[in-house]
């Protein structure tokens, strides 16, 4: 019985079944604009080499770059308004202190006329409201170069996103053409991930189980690859099939067809 249970299995492992997958880039990126705007240049020539650092659509950034310089220059104002402001916030705090004491020393004074008491109380006011109108203003020039950060930070995203580049992926589609304005979420390029590669098969139930411990044969050679994911909920195109995917090294060719067999150890 023993010997026809190990022929059996023999026979199963010698005549695994066999998938056909394509070696395809580990991913394809689709590249969509953040911003808005007219397409100056796109540089068609890197269609299928791979990218830099260098921009290979440039959008129209101009008015993007010179509000940019205005608020670098609006928050170098106003950062002295508020240092000037903080000087005389600190003058006034002394004035300030000076006032509440000689208004002190006189408030009991019987010999202090009433016109003289209340001419002092009234500089004191107005001394008091100098000072926290002061601090008023400071707060507001605050919350301005707040909103400039703000919009800074944003025109500094704007004309950087403005210059699409994307290094180490290889170029395979440019969607635009110079002379097109563009928008939020427009679809720009396609880009393709090949530092490494990816085999993707459809299993039958039966070879799902420990799948992830057989062994892998690339077109019948036995390769230390494993599989690297596995979805164990059946497939929407191929019923009652389980999608399981091998990354392997980054090839020369990539989209040729290759067998893939899972055999036991």
């Amino acid at each position: 019985m023993k010997i026809l249970i190990t022929l059996f299995l023999m026979f199963t492992f010698s005549f695994a079944k066999v998938y056909y997958s394509k070696v395809e880039p580990y991913e394809f990126r689709a590249i969509s604009s953040n911003v808005s705007g007219l397409v100056l240049f796109t540089d068609d020539n890197k269609i299928g080499h791979k990218l830099s650092s260098k921009a290979y659509i440039l959008i129209d950034a101009k008015l993007d770059s010179k509000e940019l310089i205005f608020t670098e220059e609006k928050l170098k104002y106003l950062r002295k308004i508020v240092k000037v402001n903080k000087n005389v916030l600190t003058n006034l705090d002394k004035s300030l202190s000076k006032k509440r004491q000689n208004y002190k020393k006189i408030e009991d004074l019987e010999f202090k006329s009433v016109v003289e008491k209340d001419r002092e109380y009234y500089e004191l006011v107005s001394s008091e409201n100098s000072y926290l109108n002061t601090q008023k203003e400071i707060q507001n020039l605050n919350v301005q170069i707040a909103d400039l950060k703000l919009r800074k930070a944003y025109l500094q995203r704007s004309v950087k996103d403005k210059s699409v580049s994307n290094n180490g992926f290889v170029l395979y589609e440019i969607l635009v053409k110079v002379g097109q304005v563009v928008g939020m979420s427009t679809p720009l390029a396609k880009v393709a991930d090949i530092s490494r590669a990816k085999l993707t098969i459809y299993l039958d139930e039966m070879d799902v189980r420990d799948a992830k411990s057989k062994v892998v044969y690339i077109d019948g050679k036995k390769t230390s690859y494993k599989i690297s994911r596995m979805l164990n909920i059946a497939d929407k195109k191929n019923i009652s099939k389980y999608k399981a995917q091998i990354i392997i090294k980054s090839p020369k060719l990539f989209s040729k067809l290759v067998s893939v067999e899972l055999r036991a150890r």
